[in-house]
């Protein structure tokens, strides 16, 4: 499998994960809302760097205030996004350097392939995060482990 088609399998895997925690949350009290405000961060994170790979401004705030619904808005837009995003990706441009400014003005310059990797591994960090706080509230949180995603034929 080439590099793009094996980044492109995670994102597809992301995707589905965010899916997955979305959904648990809509499932359990409004005591929630610490683990939503992470998932708004994930959110928000995948489509700033999206963006920062196509050198266009940032269009939301890095920790947004999404409800539910909103959540459901942005997950839908950003498999949109990405989808098309890998239909254009060449192994090449994985190469290819992305400067940017972080959200404390300083400036950076990454590959492509390291960014990919990198919004894959933020928001498997954070989604750890939301199923400790869920856990942590009493409730079961959502089962999102890759492997099991591709054991149930979940992801492609």
């Amino acid at each position: 499998m080439e590099l793009v088609e094996y980044l492109r399998r995670q994102f597809v895997y992301d995707d589905w994960a965010n899916r997955e925690v979305l959904a648990g949350l809509g499932q359990i009290p409004s005591s929630a809302a610490r683990p939503l405000q992470i998932l708004a961060h994930i959110l928000s994170a995948e489509r700033l760097w999206l963006e920062r790979i196509r050198n266009q401004p940032q269009s939301l705030p890095v920790w947004p205030d999404f409800t539910v619904d909103q959540c459901e808005d942005q997950v839908a837009d950003l498999v949109r996004l990405w989808r098309e995003f890998f239909g254009q990706l060449s192994p090449a441009g994985l190469s290819e350097k992305v400067t940017y400014k972080n959200s404390k003005g300083e400036p950076w310059t990454n590959t492509v392939k390291d960014i990919l990797t990198h919004v894959v591994l933020h928001s498997a960090y954070h989604r750890g995060q939301i199923a400790s706080q869920v856990r942590d509230g009493g409730e079961q949180p959502t089962y999102t482990d890759f492997i099991h995603a591709v054991r149930q034929d979940l992801i492609e």
